[in-house]
């Protein structure tokens, strides 16, 4: 049975670490709400981005070759996986879930015969995943977003995704992370960003005979050969945003329940070591009474 002063010391401690998931707890839901904002902002524009590069490439189909970025190589051999997490921790499941899909991908695209190449923006998840995967590891970000997230960290991930691409290191890239649902729910999203995926609905609305005639100037393919780095750019730049909400969504949640399970345990403790106490108390008793009638 431990003594009465490391049942003091532990509850001390104890208090202390309820003081600190407390704080964290209180500023991860002061940064949520920032975060929220943004990424909710974000989506309808990335989504409306995606929709016009359909529409553009629907109407470009039977026109010409197209942009690399939305024919491809030719071919799917070679995949890259960009998989999005934190530099840190104590935030729940959150990067955990993520490099888990990625588990996934990797092992179900090696099973099919493909070659996988892994790019990393956070620490975490480039940590786990080197344990297992250190050779397909070709390139990693750290402290993204650290002081507040911009567009020019989502700019310089998608530049290097281009690069890699243009150099012919791959042939079809995604992106793995955690779209925000809720402070208590995000969602593990995979998505294609490499080469721009177009909807079937798109081609089929384009072929309608009943559809809207349009006329681009320049030509479809000028307009996608510039728009289509650029929506890159805002994919990442969208999945960084959810990632952040998700994340600060995670760490208050993780907080509040470390905090609510510390409080639990100091009381326990203080049962314990009340009951300690008054044993203690009572065996001396008992001895001093025993000491007395036996003089």
């Amino acid at each position: 049975m431990p003594s009465l002063k490391d049942l003091k010391n532990r509850i001390a401690s104890v208090q202390s670490t309820r003081k600190i998931t407390s704080a964290m707890k209180m500023v991860a839901a002061s940064k949520l709400r920032r975060a929220q904002e943004q990424a909710e902002a974000a989506r309808p524009f990335a989504e409306r981005m995606g929709r016009m590069l359909a529409s553009l490439a629907a109407n470009q189909q039977g026109g010409g070759d197209g942009p690399k970025l939305m024919t491809g190589t030719g071919s799917d051999q070679v995949h890259l996986l960009v998989v999005m997490t934190a530099d840190r921790g104590l935030c729940g499941a959150f990067n955990s879930s993520i490099v888990r899909e990625a588990r996934r991908q990797i092992q179900r695209l090696q099973a099919e015969g493909k070659t996988v190449k892994v790019l990393t923006v956070g620490r975490k998840g480039r940590d786990q995943l080197r344990r297992d995967y250190a050779p397909l590891l070709v390139h990693s970000f750290e402290e993204v977003g650290r002081r507040r997230l911009s567009f020019a960290d989502a700019d310089a991930i998608a530049a290097k995704v281009l690069e890699m691409y243009d150099a012919g290191e791959y042939d079809v890239a995604s992106i793995v992370f955690n779209r925000f649902k809720s402070a208590i729910s995000q969602i593990v999203t995979v998505q294609q960003i490499v080469p721009f995926a177009v909807p079937e609905t798109a081609g089929e609305a384009a072929s309608a005979e009943a559809g809207p005639v349009y006329e681009f100037e320049p030509d479809e393919e000028q307009i996608l050969a510039e728009l289509l780095p650029r929506n890159l750019a805002i994919q990442v730049y969208r999945a960084l945003l959810e990632n952040a909400a998700s994340e600060q969504g995670a760490r208050m949640t993780a907080m509040d329940n470390a905090t609510r399970n510390a409080g639990d345990m100091i009381s326990k403790l203080t049962i314990t070591y009340n009951r300690t106490r008054q044993a203690y108390i009572t065996k001396e008793l008992i001895e001093i009474i025993s000491g007395a009638e036996a003089v």
